[in-house]
């Protein structure tokens, strides 16, 4: 396996790995927040979770600026 040249900007600019991360993080907040509160609708985090990794994909395929190959 071998990295992309420009893998560090990819990894500060891509949309894409951003939305990646905010969807690890509502994956975990889906989890960790029921614990504290039950007023949360059942399921809101695997649905924004799901929506975000939809975006990511999405990201993944558009051309960014500051980002070639």
């Amino acid at each position: 396996m071998k990295l992309i040249d420009n893998w560090r900007d990819v990894l500060r600019k891509a949309w894409s790995l951003r939305l990646m991360l905010l969807a690890a993080l509502l994956s975990g907040a889906e989890i960790v927040l029921p614990l504290f509160s039950e007023a949360l609708p059942r399921g809101l985090f695997a649905v924004l979770s799901f929506l975000t990794v939809a975006g990511a994909f999405v990201a993944r395929l558009v051309a960014q600026k500051g980002l070639s190959e």
